[in-house]
């Protein structure tokens, strides 16, 4: 039973959001955006889900149903509405919504809802071919919540159907979550919820991160197939055959032949070296029958050739194979992003006095020390991002006493210090 509660606060401070400045509160990129920027934001969100689209082929794609849970102003269902022949969104707040239907006019196929907030109760079972969710349940403050909505994808999902959600994997750091910083959901509990419900496991991708992605397809395929085989091994983030023990490159494509459509990330079992390794993803099949499967290196620290297995449901897949695993170059603490802390389109243009920097490849994030023109900058907070590479988010802001202009920003991890970068204090 879902407390009502619950939902009245999700409008309440939704609507408010709204009405504030939607874009920003749904796009995170900064304040006052115009809607050409607005839906610029989502490019990377929509070939992400564009890409799952192979999953469920269709001859006549105009034929396919999709639903958006937590559609907001309506910024993915706008380019997400050309592959399909009706598109559904939802939204608790009704202000959102009506800032939808004025974002789809023109679209007389695409058709947002204010709903309930906890639930699909306007659609039929098994009328949908594709559900997904992005930015949406990282904000939902009970986990009832959050695991009805997964329950509901699964009822109004046809059979072959396909789901596709982000959720907060982050590690449960507080009891009490809001309408803001949402309730997390383990790894763990995905994969309990999809062998419940007898849903197909495909995705399972930044565990442990803000932006855990799930694929799960309704029923599992049944049909013969030729024997399975490793057609080659490639590192995950480019075609060479090798793979170090840890880092952001820790990780390996297996390119499987006759893949068992039926496998799936919970009956499946990879070791490497003898070690179990982390499955992550199967990708859809290729147009030369070949899929991938992308695996996380675990913790070792063995070099060279190295075997690999892989077991379903206990039994060996495939024959064995190997890949070359090599030492780990050292660690060098890079900066991917610097951006002002809220407005983070505003880049080196630092507007509401909070400086955020991304930087992976440190090994001791507490050693940060940063100035501006000589003088160190204060209220230094460090979030692990991703354990994997490893990435931090670290915000801090400029000494006090600073007046608008062009400094440079010195930052330090350990006793490497990095290039300076130029920034505008406004």
């Amino acid at each position: 039973m879902i407390d009502p509660s619950i939902t009245e606060l999700m409008q309440k401070d939704w609507n408010a959001r709204a009405q504030e400045d939607a874009n920003f509160y749904v796009a995170f990129g900064r304040r006052d955006q115009d809607m050409e920027e607005f839906f610029s934001t989502a490019i990377e969100v929509i070939r992400g889900l564009e890409w799952e689209l192979k999953r469920i082929p269709a001859k006549n794609p105009r034929a396919r149903r999709a639903l958006e849970i937590g559609c907001g102003p309506g910024r993915l269902m706008r380019p997400m509405s050309r592959h399909f022949g009706e598109i559904h969104g939802i939204d608790v707040s009704d202000e959102m919504i009506r800032r939808a239907r004025e974002n789809l006019q023109g679209i007389p196929h695409a058709h947002p809802h204010h709903t309930s907030g906890c639930d699909l109760a306007p659609f039929a079972d098994e009328s949908f071919d594709f559900i997904y969710s992005y930015a949406v349940f990282q904000h939902i403050p009970s986990f009832d919540v959050v695991m009805n909505y997964l329950r509901e994808a699964h009822r109004v999902l046809k059979p072959g159907g396909l789901l596709r959600v982000q959720i907060n994997g982050l590690p449960q750091t507080a009891k009490v979550y809001d309408t803001w910083s949402g309730v997390r959901i383990s790894a763990d509990q995905v994969r309990e919820f999809s062998r419940e419900y007898k849903m197909q496991l495909l995705a399972l991708e930044g565990v442990d991160t803000q932006y855990m992605w799930t694929t799960m397809l309704k029923a599992q395929h049944s049909e013969s197939h030729g024997p399975a085989r490793i057609r080659r091994i490639t590192n995950a983030h480019s075609s060479e055959p090798v793979a170090p023990t840890r880092g952001v490159y820790s990780s390996i494509t297996l390119w499987m032949e006759n893949f068992p459509r039926a496998c799936d990330l919970n009956n499946l079992r990879v070791t490497l070296g003898g070690r179990e390794a982390f499955a992550c993803y199967i990708g859809p099949r290729e147009s030369d029958g070949l899929q991938q499967l992308n695996v996380m290196l675990p913790p070792m620290s063995e070099t060279g050739l190295l075997p690999i297995t892989l077991e379903s449901n206990g039994a060996a897949l495939c024959p064995p194979s190997t890949i070359r695993v090599i030492p780990p170059g050292p660690q060098v603490p890079r900066v991917i992003a610097l951006s002002d802390g809220i407005n983070l389109m505003s880049g080196t243009r630092i507007i509401t006095g909070i400086i955020k920097a991304t930087i992976e490849e440190t090994g001791d994030p507490s050693t940060f020390q940063a100035w501006i023109d000589g003088w160190p900058v204060k209220n230094i907070d460090i979030f692990c991002a991703d354990p994997l590479p490893p990435r931090y988010e670290i915000n801090f802001e400029p000494p006090d006493g600073i007046d608008p202009g062009t400094y440079q920003l010195v930052m330090q991890l350990q006793n490497r210090r990095l290039a300076p970068i130029s920034i505008e204090i406004t």
